[in-house]
């Protein structure tokens, strides 16, 4: 199967490798995979694929400008807002969740996105695989391989219900306080 080059990959890229310019992540469409140092939860594993991700996603009636170098580097730099791997991370982590903007975007504001860019410069890794059709290989992953960070379509699996909830927890706290600056 395909995901070999995703569950054991060759080589894991780093926050800083990343970011570095010239990228190493090519700016064309394709799936990637993170696996963590120190997992973000104590009922998950280290060093394991754990999400997968796609750049772009799959839109029927316009263009997407994504590509796995700005996806990739967006979700080791990015916030909570535009990211779900980071809204995961940040709520597996104990990050406050906070309403920002016109109250309808949420982050973990500045210390807390700041405090979750660092746990991934430290923790994260990431490697990917081109793939002009990303998202038909990201449904086919999700249903063979246990990744229980992702959400979407991936019910049958064992976290989901706990992540679903400590999500849903993190936003529902989040509108109960006043919008952060």
């Amino acid at each position: 199967m395909e995901a070999t080059a995703l569950v054991s990959p060759e080589r894991l890229w780093s926050a800083h490798e990343v970011l570095m310019r010239p990228s190493p992540v090519p700016a064309a469409a394709g799936v990637y995979g993170w696996r963590f140092e120190q997992p973000p939860h104590p009922d998950l594993d280290a060093e394991r694929l754990l999400y997968v991700g796609i750049a772009p996603r799959y839109m029927a009636n316009r263009t997407s400008t994504q590509n796995l170098r700005k996806r990739v580097r967006y979700h080791y730099r990015g916030n909570a807002a535009g990211s779900t791997l980071r809204l995961t991370l940040g709520c597996l982590l104990g990050l406050e969740l906070r309403r920002v903007g016109s109250g309808k975007r949420m982050t973990f504001g500045k210390s807390g996105e700041a405090a979750l860019t660092q746990w991934m410069a430290d923790n994260a890794r990431v490697c990917w695989i081109e793939r002009d059709e990303p998202w038909a290989m990201e449904s086919q992953l999700i249903s063979q391989l246990d990744l229980p960070l992702n959400l979407d379509q991936n019910r049958h699996n064992a976290f989901h219900s706990r992540l679903k909830e400590l999500r849903a927890q993190a936003r529902q706290r989040a509108r109960e306080l006043p919008i952060s600056s």
